[in-house]
């Protein structure tokens, strides 16, 4: 199972030892043998918006009693006793539990229902209990009546109180309970002899009320069509009707339904079972999804659907319940786990609660809700299919602000099953989910703005499982109203509306002003000093940010060179995404946009850094320490091979790399592969030749004959400014002849013939050959008039009398002399 449920409430446990002392306060004494009748009766009746639990049991006497569990304190308190026998519908307190209301069932003395005393079936009452005084008759009527205080969003104390009533009979009332003081705390209802009253809805089969964020959603049948519509209720008392929208649902079979009206335990569950599902789930992020499933006559086959109406779009799921059978399954039950939903199978009846807690209706326990990452983690390492594998990622990357979130493991076993997936790329997966999972709770937004899966659509296929998708017409709906939730709503609303694809940031921009930008470098062009000079500042900020972030020293050096390419790439990201998530995200200051762009590309530079730790932690707990002369290791050859597959994946997604990774890449390549392998990689691209790489080639392998083969194999595949620099740390006849070719060139790039003066007597060689001295007159000529400067930095002039020598040597050479 991969939801853990922790029990927030047990109306047993949390309960039931405090009821004697509660009935001997309530009777003046006399609580002994309260709990043998409570034991039977007791069951919790509503749950109010503070989270406040109102439950209700028979005493000794058969009175019915209600207490209320105040979820911050952990405290009972006894609410109000009814000294008559009978049994609850409903319950509801106010904010400052100075008034009850609740709805009853009247019974004979034989309990028979239906065989009903003088007056009606349903008896609703509105009671003072601070102190205890007047009750008065709301409604006495044939239908059942739900009962609900509204509760203002900002705890006071009101002098106005507003309470719902919700008919049976498909109408919802609001009363308006003025209430004052006296005798100092003593609170009295004002207008007693007269409550007024608004009618809220009517003719409606299906209604929800969202106790959290004080709505009713309801359905009106209009022309066969379903129409969802909703009420919100302001902290002004005003209230207003948010939008209208029709709903592609077939409501056949449902007589009529409440949900989240508190719990009635005399409804025929087993009828409410086999009627439609349907339910409703918002959150603050501005996300509205409608969740379906409709009359099913046999659980051996599951279908519901979700409207996610802030997406433009409805997924149909069709599923195999597998040994589920009709005896044990109980109906299907959508809950609400803040940021992801779960359907399940359950044997009894739950009901969905905000903050991800789970009321369990027949068990009178509360439990909270959470991924079980365990089980998540096991999953993980022992699913077979690839989709189990994206799912069980996504959902154990979901837990990271959660206690005990191990991302280390995950790492681990992204490094050890790198090559595991064939329908999607694991590593790219990896970087891209993890990376938006880790700046999600800081700005709940970028839902619709930062990819959360490097795959568009899921196209293999789900064993037991059908998926339809499908595009909902626009418009959707229009929202009569721009406060709050509603606000981002509408902005949703827009983006479907207009945008075609959807906003996900994307780094095709990015990719196409990189390649411009090294292409330039390649060929002398360069852009704007300013321009250049901004983007690195950029990479500069995002390296800041990871030392900043670094919580203990890393074994693989990374970050301590140049790289200038990745600075770049780097820089150019972060101004991209930032343009970006500014253009989208109205009203958030830019200092904090910033300074989510900083983490995110750091979050992704440092999953490439964790997954090369993690690797080379498997095989030694040493610092990286790298020889050339030796052969490669295990851990080497492990390392290299999930680079390549690193830098595969970073090259799809075109995100940067830690300055210094090629370079390590590289290194690791000599020191991994045969010749014609590592030539075969370098000439395709795979492996990137760095300075920092050939210089260290250059310096620690000797001058045997197939290290010459090797480094000669190198420097001319070099770029002719990093070539010309490394042939200036080799001691080789092979290096002397590019410097000295590479000098005369540079020399006689810009020449203008002058007037010849004789130079031949400086030279140290014999004027019979005379081509040769007056290439050298000329050179000497033109590096005394010119001062030419070899333009390597660091290193002594390359002067006329080396070329000399070694034009020389290499004559000779060539001749066989």
């Amino acid at each position: 199972m991969a939801l853990r449920l922790g029990v927030h409430f047990d109306v047993r446990a949390d309960v039931l030892p405090s009821l004697p002392a509660q009935a001997a306060t309530a009777a003046g004494g006399g609580g002994a043998g309260v709990l043998e009748t409570a034991q039977e009766s007791l069951r919790v009746l509503n749950i109010e918006r503070n989270g406040n639990i109102i439950y209700t049991y028979k005493d000794n006497k058969g009175n019915a009693v209600f207490g209320l569990y105040d979820c911050q304190t952990r405290q009972n308190e006894h609410l109000y006793t009814f000294e008559k026998d009978m049994q609850a519908v409903s319950c509801s307190v106010n904010s400052e539990r100075t008034l009850l209301a609740a709805s009853f069932i009247q019974y004979t003395k034989e309990g028979v229902r239906n065989e009903l005393q003088p007056g009606s079936k349903c008896l609703t009452l509105l009671v003072e209990i601070h102190p205890v005084n007047n009750v008065k008759v709301l409604k006495a009527v044939e239908s059942c009546i739900w009962v609900q205080f509204l509760y203002p969003h900002v705890e006071s104390h009101l002098l106005q109180n507003h309470l719902l009533l919700i008919s049976e009979e498909k109408y919802i009332d609001r009363f308006h309970i003025q209430i004052t003081r006296e005798d100092g705390n003593r609170v009295v209802i004002r207008n007693s002899s007269h409550l007024p009253r608004d009618r809220i809805a009517e003719d409606f089969v299906w209604a929800q009320w969202d106790m959290s964020e004080q709505r009713v959603y309801y359905i009106e049948l209009e022309k066969s069509k379903s129409v969802l519509k909703c009420i919100q209720f302001w902290a002004d008392e005003s209230f207003n009707l948010m939008f209208e929208m029709p709903l592609d649902i077939s409501l056949s079979g449902l007589g009529f339904k409440f949900v989240n009206f508190g719990y009635d335990c005399y409804q025929d569950q087993d009828k409410l079972c086999r009627q439609p599902s349907l339910c409703i789930f918002t959150n603050h992020t501005g996300s509205l999804c409608v969740c379906y499933s409709p009359k099913c006559d046999s659980w051996k086959k599951i279908t519901y659907s979700v409207f996610y109406l802030h997406k433009g779009y409805r997924k149909t799921f069709t599923a195999a319940s597998g040994s589920a059978d009709s005896h044990v399954a109980k109906g299907i039950t959508f809950l609400n786990l803040g940021n992801k939903m779960a359907a399940v199978l359950p044997p009894g009846p739950l009901q969905s609660l905000p903050g991800s807690l789970i009321l369990d209706c027949s068990s009178g326990k509360v439990y909270r809700a959470a991924l079980d990452q365990s089980y998540l983690m096991w999953l993980l390492w022992n699913a077979r299919l690839d989709c189990e594998k994206m799912a069980a990622l996504h959902c154990v990357l979901s837990c990271g602000r959660d206690p005990g979130f191990q991302e280390d493991q995950i790492v681990q076993w992204i490094c050890e099953h790198v090559s595991a997936c064939h329908s999607f790329d694991l590593i790219q997966e990896f970087l891209i989910a993890s990376s938006y999972w880790s700046v999600y709770p800081e700005m709940s937004d970028v839902d619709m703005l930062l990819p959360y899966s490097s795959v568009l659509t899921w196209n293999a296929e789900i064993p037991g499982i059908t998926l339809v998708t499908e595009e909902l017409p626009l418009p959707l709906m229009k929202v009569y109203s721009f406060k709050g939730y509603w606000a981002k709503l509408s902005s949703n609303l827009e983006y479907i509306k207009y945008t075609k694809p959807h906003l996900h940031y994307h780094n095709s921009v990015v990719r196409r002003e990189w390649h411009n930008l090294v292409s330039e470098e390649k060929t002398g062009k360069r852009r704007s000093t300013t321009y250049v000079k901004n983007i690195l500042d950029n990479a500069i900020k995002v390296i800041s940010n990871m030392e900043t972030r670094m919580l203990e020293p890393k074994l693989i050096p990374l970050l301590q060179e140049e790289d200038r390419h990745q600075r770049l790439l780097m820089g150019l990201m972060v101004s991209e995404l930032r343009d970006h998530l500014l253009r989208h995200l109205q009203g958030v200051e830019k200092k904090k946009i910033e300074q989510m762009v900083l983490d995110y590309i750091s979050k992704l530079l440092n999953l490439i850094w964790c997954m090369l730790e993690t690797s080379w932690r498997k095989h030694s707990v040493h610092p990286w320490v790298f020889h050339l002369n030796d052969h490669g290791s295990a851990a080497d050859f492990e390392v290299f091979h999930l680079m390549t597959r690193i830098l595969d994946a970073a090259n799809s997604l075109c995100c940067p790399l830690p300055p210094g990774f090629h370079s390590l890449h590289v290194i690791l390549g000599v020191h991994c592969l045969p010749l014609y392998n590592l030539l075969h990689l370098i000439d395709n691209g795979v492996l990137l030749l760095t300075e920092t790489a050939v210089r260290r080639l250059v310096k620690d392998l000797d001058n045997s004959e197939k290290n010459e083969k090797l480094k000669f194999s190198i420097i001319v595949r070099l770029p002719p400014l990093i070539g010309r620099k490394v042939c200036r740390l080799w001691d080789h006849p092979m290096s002397s002849n590019s410097i000295s070719r590479n000098h005369v060139a540079q020399l006689l790039k810009n020449y203008r013939r002058k007037p010849r003066h004789s130079m031949i007597g400086k030279s140290s060689f014999p004027v019979e050959f005379l081509p040769l001295n007056y290439f050298i007159e000329t050179l000497t000529s033109l590096e005394s008039s010119h001062q030419a400067l070899c333009d390597f930095e660091g290193h002594d002039n390359v002067d006329a009398e080396f070329v000399e020598e070694a034009a020389l040597k290499h004559t000779t050479v060539l001749l066989g002399l």
